[in-house]
């Protein structure tokens, strides 16, 4: 069984279409058209079947294409472990969500610059789903990502997660409209049923988060305003536009109160993922220890 057609099945799974999967693989459409044909043979398994103009994976497809990933990655660990202890030397891409780039990440950088030298970290700033995409595809190797234990993100078997660091998130309102209140979450965002909510213009965990809250206070929030900068959250809610969602440890300009959600509580998770087996690459394997060292740190 040849590795590349796997790599194609695998594609196809993802992408949809084979015009994409030539597109991603520098190839023609007849050329991933007659491997996974080939493919097919190898394995005596029907994998497509017809779906229109278009095709689509059989479940015997589907589950070859998710055995894929672990055994493309496992080759690729049997690859690197032919050079075990070469030095760590390269290019590391990453990408990730701002504030774990600030935290995590650009520290690290400033450490390698002096420690080693010949390691280049590229770095690209990405919502969570917009880094896992580019992990699938190989254009990065390592994402920083989040999501919210009440919304959390889809298991994924080709990639290797690690926990960095949980935060605590509230409800911003304008200190004008806080009352004292027991930290209730259900009973909170009842309080503010009438108001205007304020999501993330590049990610929807927020509005599901709250749109689940809201599910329990028995309303549906009126989610008018969105906007990636917490900076400019912050404005809104101050010009009085609506209430959102902040880390519980931010230091919030004056006018603005954080109101504790407990019962559910919110509670954001910073992960660090790679793809199966890739990890054991020198580079990604020091960048990959650094960021798990620093989240051990007190």
């Amino acid at each position: 069984m040849e590795t590349r057609r796997l790599q194609m099945l695998l594609e196809l799974s993802r992408l949809g279409s084979m015009a994409a999967v030539a597109e991603r693989l520098g190839t023609t459409t007849s050329t991933v058209s007659q491997q996974i044909a080939a493919l097919a043979r190898d394995t005596g398994a029907t994998l497509l079947e017809p779906e229109g103009r278009r095709v689509r994976l059989t479940p015997a497809g589907r589950r070859l294409a998710t055995n894929a990933g672990p055994i493309l990655a496992a080759l690729d660990a049997a690859l690197t472990d032919l050079t075990p202890q070469a030095a760590p030397v390269g290019t590391v891409r990453v990408s990730g969500f701002a504030s774990a780039i600030r935290r995590a990440l650009l520290p690290i950088v400033a450490e390698l610059a002096d420690t080693h030298p010949d390691i280049r970290i590229v770095v690209q700033e990405h919502e969570p789903y917009e880094a896992l995409a580019l992990l699938a595809t190989d254009e990065i190797d390592l994402a920083l990502t989040y999501d919210y234990n009440l919304v959390p993100a889809t298991a994924d078997p080709t990639v290797q997660t690690s926990s960095l660091w949980s935060v605590p998130w509230s409800l911003g309102v304008p200190t004008s409209a806080a009352t004292r209140s027991e930290p209730n979450a259900v009973a909170i965002f009842r309080m503010f049923r009438n108001h205007r909510w304020i999501g993330n213009s590049r990610n929807t965990a927020d509005e599901q988060v709250i749109r689940l809250i809201a599910s329990m206070a028995d309303f549906v929030p009126e989610m008018t305003h969105k906007a990636d900068s917490l900076d400019l959250v912050e404005e809104l809610i101050l010009a009085g536009m609506g209430v959102a969602l902040l880390p519980a440890d931010r230091e919030t300009r004056k006018g603005i109160s954080q109101l504790a959600l407990e019962d559910p509580g919110v509670t954001l998770r910073a992960h660090v993922r790679t793809r199966h087996g890739r990890d054991a690459w020198p580079p990604l394997k020091l960048v990959l220890n650094r960021l798990l060292a620093r989240a051990c740190e007190p």
